[in-house]
C-alpha cells in the first residue's frame, strides 16, 4: 500500500479504471503550464525538494578555521483536493455502465490545474515560486483588435533581449475565446495572425491566467519538477459517497527571468 490508499477503498477494478481515464481526460486540456515550460521528473512522492546548485555560509562562533556552508534548496509544495463519487455511480461500474457521473470529478480537475498553472505563471511568494513574466511586462488590453500588437512588442522585447524562440502565448479562457472567435481588417484570423508572431509557436489557453504570458519555447528557461505526478487517491467513505482527492507534488523555478513577458490586462 501506498500514500494513496487505494487499495483500501470499496470500489472495484473497473470502477477505477474509468475514475482514472476521467481524470486523465480532464487534466489535459486545464494543464496549460505543462505546453509551455520544461517538466522534469516524476521523482516519486518521496522527493522532496530541488537542488539549486547554491550555498549559504552559516556564521559559527568558537576556535578553529572551518568554514562552514549550508546546500540551498527548493522545497516541493503538495496540492490535495478532495472530491467525491457516488456509491451508486461505482456500483453501476461493475454491472458495465460506461458513462458513470463524475461531475464533483471534473470541477477538481479544473481547480487542481488551475493552482498548478497559476503557481507557474503568476509565481507563489509564499513557497519561493516567481512566476514568468515576473521581470517585465507589457499591457495587453482588453480588445481582441489590439493583441497582435501587444504580443508583437512582447516578442520583440525577448528578442532584444536574445531569446529565441518559437514562443507561445498562454491566455486565460475568455482572452482564448476572444481570439478563436475574431478576425481581424481583410478577414485574417487573429489566431493564425498570432501564430506568425510567435514565429510558429502556439495559443495556449491557459485557466488560472490573469492577462496573458508571452515565453520562449526554446527549453531551458523554466522547469516544473515533478515529485508525484497528479494521481488519485482514497480519502474515506460513508454508506452513499466515496471521498477522493486529486493530488501532485511540484516545485517551479525560472532559471531566465528575461526569457517570458507578462501581459496585464
Amino acid at each position: 500500500m501506498n500514500h494513496l490508499t487505494r487499495e483500501i477503498a470499496p470500489i472495484s477494478a473497473a470502477a477505477w479504471k474509468q475514475i482514472d481515464e476521467e481524470a486523465r481526460e480532464r487534466l489535459t486540456p486545464h494543464l496549460a503550464a505543462r505546453r509551455v515550460v520544461d517538466v522534469a521528473g516524476p521523482h516519486g512522492w518521496d522527493y522532496s525538494s530541488t537542488n539549486l546548485g547554491r550555498v549559504r555560509t552559516v556564521e559559527r562562533t568558537g576556535e578553529g578555521a572551518a568554514l562552514v556552508r549550508q546546500r540551498q534548496v527548493l522545497p516541493l509544495i503538495e496540492l490535495r483536493v478532495p472530491f467525491t463519487v457516488a456509491r451508486d455511480e461505482l456500483d453501476s461500474a461493475d454491472r458495465g455502465a460506461t458513462d458513470l457521473a463524475f461531475d464533483d470529478l471534473d470541477r477538481a480537475a479544473h481547480d487542481i490545474a488551475v493552482l498548478e498553472n497559476k503557481a507557474v505563471f503568476h509565481g507563489w511568494d509564499e513557497v519561493g515560486f516567481t512566476g514568468l513574466g515576473a521581470a517585465t511586462a507589457t499591457a495587453l488590453g482588453t480588445d481582441v483588435q489590439n493583441y497582435s500588437h501587444a504580443v508583437a512588442k512582447a516578442v520583440d522585447v525577448l528578442r532584444e533581449a536574445g531569446i529565441k524562440g518559437p514562443y507561445a502565448l498562454a491566455i486565460g479562457p475568455r482572452g482564448h475565446r476572444a481570439i478563436m472567435e475574431s478576425t481581424e481588417g481583410g478577414g485574417l484570423l487573429v489566431l493564425d495572425h498570432l501564430r506568425r508572431i510567435l514565429g510558429g509557436g502556439k495559443v495556449v489557453r491557459a485557466p488560472g491566467v490573469d492577462g496573458a504570458v508571452v515565453a520562449s519555447l526554446d527549453g531551458g528557461h523554466f522547469v516544473l519538477e515533478l515529485g508525484q505526478d497528479i494521481a488519485v487517491g482514497y480519502s474515506h467513505h460513508d454508506a452513499d459517497t466515496v471521498t477522493l482527492y486529486l493530488e501532485e507534488s511540484f516545485s517551479f523555478r525560472v532559471l531566465e527571468p528575461d526569457a517570458a513577458v507578462g501581459l496585464t490586462g
